[in-house]
Formats: C-alpha cells, sequence, structure tokens
C-alpha cells in the first residue's frame, strides 16, 4: 500500500479485475515424411601427381555400404566402403589409391548416411535450350540450379558442356560450353540433373509458404516418398493453410522422434503424417495427440486394390479415437515431375489426402470458426479419386467414423465430418465438437496461468467467474455455442459450493464449466406430402 503524507490528489494506475482470454490458435499443422537422403559432399582432397597413396577426409567417417565416387582427371572410379574398385579403396576417413594414380586433381564424393549437413535429391533431367552467339567457350546461368558437376550433356553432336555447381556461394549454377561441332547453332539444348540439398533427419522446420518448404525439403521430386510429403504441404497452403512444422524421417520407425519435437511447440493443433499408414505410426501420432490435449490428427487411408470391396473390413481404418479423423480415398493431383517424365500422359498421380485435409480445416477455421465441421468443402487441387464412392456405400462407412471423399456433381468434396469410431464415441463423435474443446481448454489454460498461487478467496473465485464468461460471451456470439441466450449457452461455477474447506487445503480451486455445443446438421431431412389447398367457400 503507498503511503500519503503529503495533502494533495493522487492518482494510481489499478490493474483490471477482468484479464481477457485470448483463444488459441487451432489452424498450425505438424508433417512428418519419411524419406531416406542420400548424403553427398564433394571434398577435393589432394593432387594425384604426389607421392603419397593416401589422402585423409575431413568429413566424418562413412558408414557400411556407403557408395562412393572418386574423379582423378578424366578417371572416375566407384565402389562401396571397404571395398577394392580400379584401385581405389574408401575406408573410414581415408581415400586409399593401391595402385599409383593418374595426374590430375583428385576429387571424392562420397554419401555418409546420418553423418553429413546436407543429402542430395536428384530430380529428373531438366532441358534448357541456351542461345550460342559465338563459337569460342561461353556460359550459361542454368535456371534450375544448383547441379551437379559433370551431369550435364547437349543435344548437339561434338558439343561438350561443362556444369559448375557454384552453390552455395552464389546460388545458382552455370553451363560451360567448349568449341565443338554444332557450337555455331543459335540454339543448344542442355540436358542435366538439378540436386537440391536438404536438412537433417529429424529436424523440425517452420513453413509459412511452399517456398520455404522447398528451400528446406526440396520440390516435386521422382522421390516418391519426398514427392508425397511436398504434394501434402503445398495441398496445405492451397487449402488455406497459412503456418505449418515440417520434419523427415529415414523411416517410419523413427516417427516418435519427431513427435518428441512436436511436443515442445506449443502452436501446434493439427498433427499429419502424409501417407505414413503402418499401424504403429497411427497410433504414437494419436497417443501423441491424446497425450498432449491441445491437438488433433488426421490420418490417411491405405493403398486399396480396384478389385477389394468398399468395407470397414476392406479399408482397415485405425483404432476408434476422438482424437483423430480418418479420411479416404486417396485423391488425384497433377505432378509436374511425372508430366515431365511423360509428356503425352497427363501427369496425374494419387496422393494421400492428410495435407490438403489440413489445409481445410484451416481455411473452415479462419472463414466459420473451429465450431464449424470440416466438411461439404471442395478439395482445391484435387482432380480425381483413387475409388468413387456412392451413398449406398457410404452408409456402411460412415457410422464407423470412415470420412468419404466423394466426387459430386463434377466437384471433389470431403463428405464427412467424424472422428475415428463415429457413434461409438458418442458425444465426441463430430471433429468439430472435439476440436472446440481443445480450443476451450487450451484457451482457458493460457489465460488464466496467472491465477496459480493468488490468494484463494471469493475475490478469486469472482475474478476466475469474470474472465471465463467474458471469453465464452464471444465464443457464443461468434455461434460456437447453443442458446438464444449466454444463460441458455452456458454457465460458469466457481464458489463456496465448488471450493470447500477440504478443497482449499489442497491449495485447490476448482470452477466447474457447461457449454451447449452447436453439432452439425448431418441429416438434413425435408418431409414432403401432398396438399390439396386450402378449401373453397
Amino acid at each position: 500500500m503507498p503511503q500519503y503524507l503529503s495533502p494533495g490528489v493522487y492518482v494510481q494506475e489499478v490493474p483490471s479485475a477482468v484479464q481477457p482470454i485470448a483463444g488459441v490458435g487451432t489452424s498450425t499443422a505438424g508433417f512428418i515424411g519419411a524419406f531416406e537422403g542420400q548424403y553427398v559432399i564433394d571434398e577435393k582432397v589432394g593432387d594425384a601427381d604426389n607421392e603419397k597413396k593416401e589422402f585423409p577426409l575431413k568429413h566424418t567417417p562413412l558408414k557400411d555400404k556407403s557408395k562412393w565416387a572418386v574423379k582423378v582427371g578424366d578417371a572416375i572410379y566407384t565402389g562401396k566402403v571397404g571395398t577394392e574398385t580400379d584401385s581405389v579403396v574408401l575406408k573410414d576417413k581415408k581415400v586409399i589409391f593401391t595402385k599409383a594414380p593418374p595426374s590430375g586433381e583428385i576429387l571424392v564424393s562420397y554419401c555418409a548416411k546420418e553423418s553429413s549437413e546436407f543429402f542430395a535429391i536428384i530430380y529428373p533431367a531438366k532441358k534448357e535450350e541456351l542461345k550460342v552467339e559465338k563459337a569460342d567457350q561461353t556460359t550459361f546461368v542454368l535456371q534450375n540450379s544448383p547441379v551437379l558437376e559433370g551431369s550435364g550433356s547437349v543435344s548437339k553432336n561434338g558439343t561438350t558442356v561443362e556444369l559448375k555447381n557454384d552453390f552455395p556461394k552464389k546460388g545458382q549454377s552455370s553451363a560451360v560450353l567448349t568449341p565443338g561441332l554444332g557450337l555455331n547453332d543459335t540454339k543448344v539444348t542442355v540436358t542435366y540433373n538439378p540436386v537440391f540439398r536438404s536438412v537433417l533427419a529429424g529436424e523440425v522446420k517452420p513453413c509459412t509458404n511452399f517456398g520455404e518448404f522447398k528451400k528446406h525439403f526440396g520440390d516435386f521430386t521422382a522421390d516418391e516418398n519426398q514427392n508425397r510429403l511436398a504434394h501434402a504441404v503445398y495441398g496445405f497452403f492451397n487449402n488455406g493453410g497459412t503456418r505449418c512444422y515440417v520434419a523427415r524421417v529415414e523411416n517410419e520407425a523413427k516417427v516418435e522422434a519427431v513427435l518428441e519435437k512436436f511436443e515442445a511447440i506449443d502452436e501446434i493443433a493439427i498433427v499429419a503424417a502424409p501417407g505414413l499408414v503402418e499401424d504403429s505410426t497411427r497410433t504414437a501420432i494419436v497417443s501423441h495427440c491424446e497425450k498432449m490435449e491441445d491437438r488433433f490428427a488426421v490420418l490417411d487411408s491405405k493403398e486399396m486394390d480396384i478389385s477389394q470391396s468398399l468395407t470397414k473390413e476392406e479399408i482397415k481404418p485405425p483404432a476408434p479415437t476422438n482424437y483423430a479423423a480418418f479420411y479416404f480415398p486417396r485423391i488425384k493431383v497433377f505432378d509436374p515431375v511425372t508430366k515431365a517424365m511423360d509428356p503425352k500422359g497427363d501427369g496425374q498421380i494419387l496422393v494421400p489426402p492428410s495435407g490438403h485435409i489440413a489445409g481445410i480445416y484451416a481455411r473452415v477455421d479462419a472463414s466459420r470458426g473451429v465450431h464449424k465441421a470440416p466438411a461439404n468443402e471442395v478439395v482445391r487441387g484435387a482432380l480425381g479419386l483413387e475409388r468413387l464412392v456412392s451413398r449406398s456405400q457410404q452408409e456402411g462407412l460412415n457410422p464407423d467414423g470412415i470420412n468419404c471423399i466423394r466426387d459430386l456433381n463434377d466437384n471433389i468434396r470431403v463428405w464427412g465430418a467424424r472422428t475415428i469410431g463415429g457413434d461409438g464415441n458418442g458425444e465426441w463423435k463430430y471433429i468439430n465438437v472435439r476440436r472446440l474443446f481443445l480450443f476451450l481448454r487450451e484457451s482457458i489454460d493460457e489465460g488464466l496461468q496467472w491465477t496459480v498461487f493468488e490468494p484463494n478467496d471469493s475475490a478469486l473465485w469472482a475474478k476466475i467467474r469474470r474472465n471465463i464468461t467474458a471469453f465464452l460471451m464471444n465464443v457464443w456470439r461468434s455461434g460456437a455455442l447453443f442458446g438464444a441466450t449466454p444463460q441458455d449457452a452456458f454457465y460458469v461455477k466457481c464458489d463456496e459450493e465448488t471450493n470447500p474447506p477440504e478443497v482449499r487445503d489442497l491449495g485447490q480451486v476448482v470452477t466447474e464449466i457447461g457449454v451447449a455445443v452447436v453439432k452439425p446438421a448431418e441429416f438434413v431431412i425435408f418431409k414432403i406430402s401432398q396438399w390439396a389447398g386450402p378449401s373453397g367457400g
């Protein structure tokens, strides 16, 4: 308490009794992909004219069965660790020439899994037309960069090309054309293999657009597993997502290691592992969401044969849980890599829908609110489906929480809004109900941290009631709670009844909250009958 010793007017700032509870975010996703990167290191180790036949490598030891290549002048030697091939051996941190090597600079390219700063993804060959103005040596900057050195060729006979990998100093690559037959032509076509270098396995990177994803994990590629993750993240942003965290693992067995890192990222509200459908992976993701109690999982269906019937037994959904939703079937999207490899084809491939669905969650949350069921929404970017599902077929799947994606009037739409288990989950059978409660729980948890260690008396109880009531009032006004008045929509009770002496002696303050949640209109029924019209007279 301040002391007043001199007569006068004193003005003080008094904190408000109401400290607003801010609603937490519900649309940030966490994605996990599984693909094994190839770690590539290029290292100049000496001059072959040197009498020494053994050159040390500066980087980490090579792993068993690691692949390597040694270039000496124009000669290239390849092999595996510890295996002698063409008089060259790579062992531990050394490259050893068992015979005198030819003269020229030595360049070692080797793969060291789980031990390097970078890994490389080799894209399908790119073609780039270059205009040639004079016959002497000409250098061109390539647009699709960076590239592997020496991996290019040209379409003109007699013309040679050297590809220079300037990454990462200049952030670009170049093609050097040397004089040869055909060089005087106005155009030559250079074919080369771009390479992308990325983050280590298990490292989590935030992404706010697909460009940032490409920076860390690469663009669409011929690597099926990497390409699947790329399409999922692209579908997320294309369908309304604005922020996500992405990590890769080498195989599904290591998913739990990334989930542990996700625990420290409070912002994540949706978890998906596109295309990772092993039962152990699904169980780990669901267990993570149930443990955290502030996030929801989106799970994919397994690949199905066209001859399999559309039944629960054939589709094999995960075990029932109200912390996850399951979607079927896979969707068709345009893949630029497939189109480049087969220009005559349509370029369409099947991908798991979880990334696109997570984007729809974010889109609906932003436009309507987390209380709106993320269903009857168009899947942007979807061009078709792995299997067409009819109404009668969905009638056998919907009660078990198998959310179908259907082609309705030439629109690919999400046509299900249930948690896994469906009717068996009782009051938690709808996705929006579970996610709304996750939102309420997390918002109240974060917004009332200031109450810890406050005096447990009627003044504290009154403050708690005021803050939660103000928060739920806004939730009701958004349309998330059912009731014509706030009294019909929710109640907050924190008084002597919920906090008797024996509870206060334990250092606890108990608040009881009840909310009337708006359920989705899943079955819209119109009853039509004949009417004779008003009687005359």
